[in-house]
Order: structure tokens, then sequence, then C-alpha cells
């Protein structure tokens, strides 16, 4: 188990925040940083035109450690709907092919394929989970010939079950169709080896599991889409842009790599540095051991909730970091506000308690929540 990390926030004491899956707190290091990054730009005489490529170029480093993958493979992006635009405009849809997506899934990487359905004259298919299963044998019968992509999450961010990603990536190869990730619930808190997954996208927004602020996120590019089209044409993305005595001598080609698919004015350091920040305090512990100690923390709440009489998946059906808590005759009415009246702040997702820790969470927090769902 790492221990717990609770000093290195701002989180006061009898506050007990088992929500990381709604939005991360940010760290004292996230904070300096981004004030750091905000002073940086508050002299913008000593702010050097070399400046708006290294502070990028230093999180785009950090960010494909997380991911395990070539820094080339890595674009940055404001958002996961920016990120899953990005892939829509760049996989392949015929005209009566199917998107396989989850039934429930998050919004944003719902409606970005029916806007594409709708054009190209194919249909989404939401896969349904058989009752207390993980999703992967459900997502892996959708997939057939007419399947042109499959967009999913590694972890469903309502329930937290599981999608062998790796089983969906060969399948997905068999029968031609694209694969596209949606990692936000899961990327910096569950192991993944994304060589072995071989997904064309796969986007994760920062300001939950990866520990950064709002407005930041990070879009894997397979190399096999690097020629592709961006979004958007903003200057920084083109080859040359580091000379900036001739950015009028406009240029066809850009920078290498996923750099194409950048966000306009990625060059922000506050937000950079921030993210920077709350990436180094996953990698000095490494994604393995956050998975097991948060494994831990869920297991030992499901064991004591289950003398309760609470349902929870277990480790394997669900990701090790999520914990979905169901209540046989239904989740009471204001339990969620009765919660946060005594300062016990999760999240109501369906008909379960979504209970997500982190490792600012420490024995107080797991005896405060079972007392008071006692």
């Amino acid at each position: 188990m790492i221990p717990c990390q609770r000093d290195r926030f701002a989180i006061p004491e009898g506050v007990h925040y088992l929500n990381c899956a709604y939005m991360a707190p940010l760290s004292h290091d996230v904070i300096a940083a981004m004030d750091a990054g905000a002073r940086a730009k508050a002299s913008p005489w000593r702010y050097r035109p070399a400046d708006f490529f290294t502070v990028s170029e230093s999180f785009r480093e950090k960010a494909a450690r997380i991911a395990g993958v070539a820094a080339d493979c890595i674009a940055i992006v404001p958002s996961a709907s920016y990120g899953l635009a990005v892939a829509a405009a760049n996989v392949p849809l015929a005209r009566g092919q199917e998107v396989v997506t989850l039934a429930g899934q998050f919004p944003s990487n719902v409606y970005v394929w029916q806007e594409l359905v709708s054009r190209v004259g194919a249909s989404v298919r939401a896969v349904e989970r058989p009752s207390q299963s993980c999703w992967s044998e459900a997502v892996l019968e959708t997939i057939h010939p007419d399947t042109g992509i499959v967009a999913v999450p590694h972890c469903h961010w309502a329930d937290g079950r599981v999608v062998d990603l790796v089983a969906v990536g060969a399948k997905c190869r068999e029968v031609g169709a694209a694969l596209v990730l949606d990692l936000t619930q899961s990327l910096g808190a569950m192991p993944i080896d994304l060589a072995a997954v071989d997904p064309d996208f796969a986007v994760a927004a920062r300001y939950k599991w990866l520990m950064g602020p709002y407005g930041t996120g990070m879009l894997y590019v397979a190399p096999r889409h690097h020629g592709g089209t961006p979004i958007e044409h903003n200057w920084i993305n083109r080859a040359g842009s580091e000379d900036f005595a001739r950015l009028v001598d406009y240029r066809a080609d850009f920078q290498p790599g996923a750099r194409r698919f950048d966000m306009g004015e990625k060059a922000n350091p506050p937000l950079l540095m921030g993210a920077g920040a709350g990436l180094d305090f996953l990698l000095t512990f490494g994604v393995e051991a956050i998975a097991a100690s948060l494994a831990a923390q869920t297991e030992a709440l499901a064991a004591r909730a289950a003398a309760l009489g609470l349902e929870a998946a277990p480790v394997g059906t669900r990701a090790p970091h999520f914990l979905s808590l169901g209540f046989p005759a239904g989740v009471p009415e204001g339990l969620t506000e009765s919660l946060a009246a005594r300062e016990i702040h999760v999240s109501l997702r369906g008909t379960s308690l979504r209970v997500t820790p982190h490792l600012y969470n420490d024995a107080a927090d797991a005896e405060a929540l079972i007392a008071a769902l006692g």
C-alpha cells in the first residue's frame, strides 16, 4: 500500500472526499505549478519564443510516460470531446455500418457518433450489459463485419465495470473496425497496455484520475493516423513554426507525429505546468502501484458495506479504483445530500452509490462513510 498522501492536498480535517471520478482535488504542487505558469505570462518580455514549445513538450513527454507510448503519439487537447472529434474526423465509416457504444455511456462519447452516423447514413448500437457482469462479453458479441467503429471506455463511468480492451481490440482488427477509447475514468488509476490493445485513438481528460486542472487533456494517436486531418489549423502545429520571423512563409507540412492534432493556443503555461505537476504525482508511484492501493481501499470498503447488506461487484468485474454500491430496496431518497451534510462526498450514478477514493483518503474517510451508511 502506498502511504496516505493527504498532506499533499488542501483537504480540511473532517472532510471525507471519496469522489475522484467526479473531480480530483488539485494538490499543493499543482497549484504552485499553475501559479508559476501564470507568473511566467505576467512578464511576457521574459517569455521567449522557445518557451511556446518547451512547456508543451515537457507535458507531452510526461503524458506519454503515463500512457506507456512514444511522445510523438500524444496530442495536446482541451477535453475528451475535442479528442473524440479528432477521431471521428479520421476514422472511416460507411453507409449502413454501425458504431458500437455502451448503454448509458458518457455523453461526450455518444453525441459525436450520433452526429457522424446521421451524416453518413450509419447507425449507433448501444450494447446492453447483462445483470451483474462486466461489459466485455456483450461488446464482443456485438462486433460483427458491419461494425465500422467501436467507441468504448476502459470502465463504465457510472458503475466502474470493465471492458476487456485487449480482446475488443483483437475483435476489431478481425472485422476491420476502428477502435476509439475514452480513458477519462481509467488512465492514471488503472494499467493499460496500448500496444496490446492497439486503438486508433484514445483520449483522456485530465481533471479526474490524471490529477490535473480542468481544460486539459491528452490524445493518443496511433502511428497509422499521423498523416491525418486536424479539426483546426493553427500556426504552431505547422512545420517550422519555431522560427517566428518566417511564420508567413506558409507551410503545408506539419510538426511531426500527433502534434498536427494539438489544440490551438496549447502553449498555456498555467494549465500545462499544472497538468504536468499532476502527472509528476502519478509518476512518483507508478500506475500499477496506485491501482493496487486503490483496489485495497475499495475492497475493504466493499467488505464492510456488504455487512450492511449493500452489493458490489468484485475487482476484475469492476475497475480497481471504482466501487459502485447497490441497495437491495433501492437508493434511499436524499442519500447523497445526507452524506454531504456530514462532509462525506460521493456520487449517485444510476441506481448505485459511486465511491471513488484516491491516495489522499485515509482510515477516517472509510470510517465516516461506513458509519453514515449504517
